[in-house]
């Protein structure tokens, strides 16, 4: 089933109003399908950083080092 659709007025300063044109017509496309087409990649980019960002912080925590590996000693980091 097709998602109904809503029409939108913007307003573009001419330099991006061209620019806009220009790439929509290289793409075969309209105008209004070019911007819906990158305001959903945007839309759908935005969601999966979200996505991500929300498993990577309700995983549980892994040490860095194992109980009683102790660190290593500060001339060894330094050794030239």
């Amino acid at each position: 089933m097709k998602k109904p659709v809503r029409n939108v007025t913007i307003a573009l300063p001419e330099d991006l109003a061209k620019w806009v044109r220009v790439h929509a017509a290289e793409n075969d496309t309209s105008i209004s399908k070019y911007l819906g087409d990158i305001l959903k990649e945007r839309m759908e980019s935005e969601s999966m950083y979200s996505r991500a960002m929300e498993r990577y912080l309700t995983r549980d925590s892994s040490p860095l080092r194992k109980p009683g590996e102790s660190l290593p000693g500060r001339d060894s980091l330094h050794e030239r």
